[in-house]
């Protein structure tokens, strides 16, 4: 059987278990064990096996359940809420305020966790109701929250970079630091949309109503003790990476130790939480080893057969510019998270697409910088949009999964025009990096 009518097979197969409601991880773990059967016999099982340690064995990945687990931390220290409100009342009276503060801790939230899901529901907790109590635009105020919470797959520490950098064997500090630049760009590119909207319709954005809201300024700097934990745990994770203390891996383990004496401080460690904590980690996780695994032993078995050769075959004699290439990419990544995961897609797309980006002359970690960017305007997309749904759970009941994918539209243009300036201009991600 021909390397194409092996392709043809494996994605109607994927699609087909998919169909009828098999998840993801074990749609591909299937898939994978049954050809590496008929292909290989009774060694395919072997196959399967090796190509899932090779991957389970790279140390970077342990960093993945620390982040996590401090990400859980944060969650139930309170922290989220007071660095919300400390950052509202610095913002005073100002007209749409309140949704540039919520992009800004989004920024800070990320930078302390990674994690979307975790993210997206603290703010959806926290700064939605505030939002709708003073008469903000739902969509606007839907949208704001949406976008800026999904800023944690590109904005260290990064699981997305993690992973990334994992497969694709580029260093993850470098991915770390590359990610700064267009993470601080779609910030403000958010940022500049709230406030264009506000400019064009003060009545879209209120002033925030709160006493402490209209003090003078330096009297409302002494708001600002709710930033002052928060910022020393990510000085100490993200300061260990780039100072070349720790590696991530070890940057994640003082993240998580961080976390538990930030929730200490705050009065709020107690055996209880630390055990949802952990449980909550342990669910996380796995979903994720799952997904890697049934990626992995596909990926391994098909590019045991050819597959890699073959797809990269078709990449590279493409009669375009090199760009172009890029593009197509960046196409096929949007196609598939239309109904893949994201984990998935890493490892079905990074191993055909890291070599032929390296071919092309272009800078790998450029290269999962777009990824990253590209798996953002996966979170919001629907139909899967995760981050839509992730919202969805936590807001109040008459907002609709309907009025989430309307309100994002305009912050997926926005992430779109993000992307393509990453790509016309790469220094936007590769400067920092080089420096």
């Amino acid at each position: 059987m021909g390397i194409e009518l092996i392709t043809l097979c494996i994605v109607s197969a994927l699609f087909s278990l998919m169909a009828i409601g098999v998840p993801l991880g074990a749609s591909t773990l299937l898939i994978s064990v049954a050809t590496a059967y008929i292909a290989f016999g009774s060694n395919g099982f072997i196959l399967v096996t090796s190509a899932v340690t090779k991957v389970m064995d790279k140390q970077t990945l342990v960093a993945v359940p620390f982040f996590v687990f401090m990400a859980n931390i944060m969650e139930r220290s309170g922290v989220a809420k007071e660095l919300f409100n400390s950052m509202a009342i610095l913002g005073g009276r100002m007209r749409g305020g309140v949704a540039v503060q919520t992009c800004l801790v989004a920024v800070v939230l990320a930078a302390m966790s990674g994690i979307v899901g975790g993210e997206i529901v603290l703010l959806g907790l926290i700064a939605l109701p505030q939002m709708f109590r003073l008469g903000y635009d739902r969509k606007l105020s839907i949208g704001v929250l949406c976008a800026s919470g999904s800023l944690a797959t590109l904005i260290p520490p990064s699981v997305v970079l993690i992973v990334y950098g994992a497969e694709a064997g580029v260093s993850v500090r470098d991915l770390f630091t590359a990610g700064v630049g267009p993470g601080i760009l779609l910030a403000s590119l958010y940022i500049a949309y709230v406030l264009f909207r506000v400019k064009m319709n003060p009545a879209v954005g209120p002033a925030y109503d709160a006493p402490e809201a209209q003090l003078p300024f330096l009297d409302r700097i002494s708001y600002l003790k709710g930033l002052v934990l928060p910022f020393l745990l990510i000085f100490g994770v993200l300061g260990s990476i780039y100072g070349g203390i720790a590696t991530v891996t070890e940057s994640a383990a003082i993240g998580a130790v961080g976390s538990l004496i930030v929730a200490a401080a705050r009065r709020e460690l107690t055996t209880k939480g630390v055990r949802e904590a952990l449980w909550a980690t342990t669910l996380t996780t796995g979903s994720i080893l799952w997904l890697i695994i049934g990626a992995v032993s596909l990926v391994g078995i098909y590019n045991l057969l050819g597959g890699t050769r073959f797809l990269s075959g078709i990449l590279t004699g493409l009669d375009m510019a090199p760009i172009m290439v890029i593009i197509v990419m960046m196409l096929i990544i949007f196609f598939l998270g239309t109904f893949l995961e994201w984990i998935a897609i890493v490892f079905i797309t990074v191993p055909v697409f890291a070599p032929v980006v390296v071919q092309l002359g272009y800078d790998p970690v450029w290269f999962g910088i777009l990824f990253a960017m590209n798996i953002q305007i996966y979170m919001l997309s629907p139909p899967f949009g995760p981050a839509c749904f992730y919202l969805k759970s936590v807001a109040p009941k008459d907002v609709t999964l309907q009025e989430i994918f309307l309100a994002v539209l305009p912050f997926i243009g926005l992430q779109i025009v993000g992307l393509a300036l990453v790509m016309a201009f790469p220094q936007i991600a590769l400067w920092l990096p080089g420096r």
